[in-house]
């Protein structure tokens, strides 16, 4: 069997490896591996093929694996749903008045039934209000 095909089934069992796994560990070595098949097959020798295969796989895993990791371990930084209006401000409609059960803001167009987050404030009509929490289909405000 020639070398190349032995390098590129080398590539292929780490590819394989790198879509059971996480973390992107594999990868690198199955792109040294398609590189060595690649070289083997240009007619470099077994020893270019062996050198290209070390040096690229050390470089990738070294180099690109850190920036791959970062961003498989980031977190989204657009909430959506209900977690996009925290923070948002709200106009009051409707007088709260968590003692009552009444309250209601509209938020983005859209209007929630709203409690302030201190049981003990009434918030009036037409006053400006934070979003701070999210309970269910109630928003939690602050003055």
């Amino acid at each position: 069997m020639s070398g190349w095909v032995l390098w590129a089934l080398v590539a292929c069992g780490f590819a394989v490896g790198e879509v059971l796994t996480t973390g992107f560990f594999l990868a690198p070595f199955a792109i040294g591996g398609a590189l060595a098949a690649a070289a083997d097959a240009a007619g470099a020798g077994e020893l270019a093929a062996w050198l290209v295969f070390v040096v690229v796989s050390v470089l990738t895993l070294a180099l690109v694996r850190p920036l791959v990791a970062s961003r498989l371990l980031s977190s989204p930084t657009t909430r959506t749903g209900a977690a996009a209006l925290i923070g948002k401000k709200a106009l009051v409609l409707e007088t709260i008045d968590n003692h009552n059960g009444l309250g209601c803001v509209k938020i983005d167009g859209e209007v929630w039934s709203a409690r302030a987050l201190d049981d003990e404030h009434e918030i009036a009509a037409g006053t400006r209000v934070e979003v701070v929490d999210i309970k269910g289909a109630t928003a939690l405000v602050i003055e």
